[in-house]
């Protein structure tokens, strides 16, 4: 299942008074369900004959959005920042062992690789989209991220 479909679909439950989703696409299924008594929502992409979990991400509640927006705002860092445009994993490498694409300090063009984000066993490469110098890494190599959620600062 598509991670637009997914995101649209977590969307939905949590602006709408459906307590419980299911979908099944093929031979994945997947079974959003909102509850008051949890902090956030869970989507689970369930193992089908002998398929492995492809997928697990929360979402923010639909209550606790506005919040959390104030704070993000607050503490966002001064200067054009990079945010990501899938959720999957962070890596600042192309493979384990390799040097970083950049480090804090250095100079990057427009078009220039920052990292990798791998989503569901698909590496994409994230570039620059402004030229500048790279002022601060707001994430950790191998840590997942969030759609939307801030990488880099470009100064």
């Amino acid at each position: 299942m598509d991670l637009r479909k997914l995101k649209t679909l977590i969307d939905l439950v949590a602006e709408s008074d459906i307590a419980e989703l299911e979908v099944t696409e093929g031979e994945s299924k997947v079974r959003i369900v909102k509850s008051s008594a949890m902090p956030q929502n869970q989507v689970v992409m369930m193992p089908s004959q002998g398929m492995a979990p492809q997928f697990a991400a929360p979402a923010a509640p639909a209550a606790a959005a506005p919040a959390a927006a104030a704070v993000a705002a607050a503490a966002e860092p001064t200067g054009h920042v990079v945010k990501s445009p899938m959720v999957g994993t962070f890596y600042r490498s192309s493979s384990p062992g390799a040097a970083a694409f950049i480090e804090v300090g250095q100079s990057v063009k427009e078009g220039d690789t920052l990292c990798i984000i791998e989503a569901m066993k698909l590496l994409n490469e994230i570039d620059a989209d402004k030229s500048g110098t790279i002022t601060q890494i707001l994430v950790e190599n191998g840590q997942p991220v969030e759609y939307g959620q801030p990488l880099f600062v470009i100064g």
